[in-house]
């Protein structure tokens, strides 16, 4: 089958989809600090067959967002199919398949990760999504199921024939979860052998574990997940290191605590104050990561009901941590 180009995109890094944290608000502000391309929270094929009103909130993009995907997991390729063509009213970039999540609610139903262990049924899902929409589908992938199915070169080439445009692999396996390092060789062979782009993803959390993970793999372009986790402006400090050859100042804490209001105030603005300032909450948690006083400062973010509360907890931050 006919690989349709992926589009292009710097080589810089992207945005990891990661379920319950990239929404809407997170990728516009990853976007504005540069993110090479975003992709959403994983969303279910048979719920969009539902017109189940909450996975369709997961896919609306913006403008500001793009060039950006969307993820849709399941396990049957029709649904699958059908939930790509539905998901196309949102107009994605990318249509992105998820078989790498190892969450026991989507492995457990054969979905995500454990396609990895049925390679004909991951074949046909992917040539089944291909057919069902115009632009370009891709698939992220992991190493394999355990350390005795490690399989990710195989999956890669049954991706590019069934007209897969790129292929993201994290370097882990669904038993390693997110632990410990990730496999840079597996990624490297997974690029070894296929002609269309790879990207790499698992640990990318500064300039130089970036430089690293393409040194290393040959990979087309880099993936970060929690490494961008309360730090969003690591897209700039790569953005400027890929394509001028300098870095970002660090941020004051003032600064840091800017950008946390402010993707919760746009957060707030689409999902409306209580289902996002519970949603804050962990967000708020990561953002705080690492200051004086940030066990205390963490307990008082898992109690954030209002946008007056979060400005709170800044000021607080602050006051905390003089000079920071």
């Amino acid at each position: 089958m006919q690989n349709r180009p992926m589009i292009a995109l710097p080589k810089t890094a992207a945005l990891a989809p990661m379920a319950g944290v990239t929404d809407r608000a997170f990728r516009e502000i990853c976007r504005e600090f540069h993110a090479a391309y975003v992709v959403s929270e994983m969303a279910s094929a048979k719920g969009m067959t539902y017109a189940n009103r909450r996975t369709g909130e997961l896919l609306e993009l913006s403008e500001a967002e793009r060039p950006a995907g969307v993820q849709l997991f399941g396990s049957d390729p029709q649904v699958m199919a059908q939930g790509a063509k539905l998901a196309m009213a949102h107009q994605p970039d990318v249509i992105d398949i998820n078989m790498g999540c190892p969450a026991p609610k989507v492995a457990g139903n054969g979905g995500g990760s454990a396609l990895m262990r049925d390679p004909k049924l991951a074949g046909e899902i992917m040539r089944a999504v291909v057919q069902a929409v115009p632009v370009p589908v891709t698939v992220k992938i992991r190493k394999g199921w355990d350390d005795s199915h490690v399989n990710a070169v195989e999956i890669a080439k049954i991706a590019e024939d069934a007209g897969i445009s790129a292929i993201t692999v994290h370097g882990r396996t669904r038993a390693q979860m997110y632990a410990p390092g990730v496999d840079l060789e597996i990624i490297a062979a997974v690029k070894e052998a296929v002609s269309i782009p790879v990207i790499g993803n698992g640990d990318v959390d500064s300039v130089e574990s970036a430089i690293h993970m393409y040194e290393q793999t040959g990979c087309d372009l880099v993936m970060v997940g929690r490494g961008a986790l309360g730090s969003p402006w690591l897209f700039e400090d790569l953005h400027l290191w890929f394509t001028q050859g300098r870095r970002l100042p660090p941020l004051t804490l003032p600064q840091r605590m800017e950008v946390m209001l402010r993707q919760i105030q746009r957060a707030i603005q689409y999902k409306g104050e209580y289902t996002a300032m519970r949603e804050a909450r962990k967000h708020a948690g990561w953002y705080l990561k690492g200051m004086r006083g940030a066990a205390a400062l963490r307990a008082q973010a898992g109690t954030l009901k209002t946008f007056d509360d979060l400005r709170r907890l800044a000021d607080r931050a602050i006051q905390e941590n003089p000079g920071a």
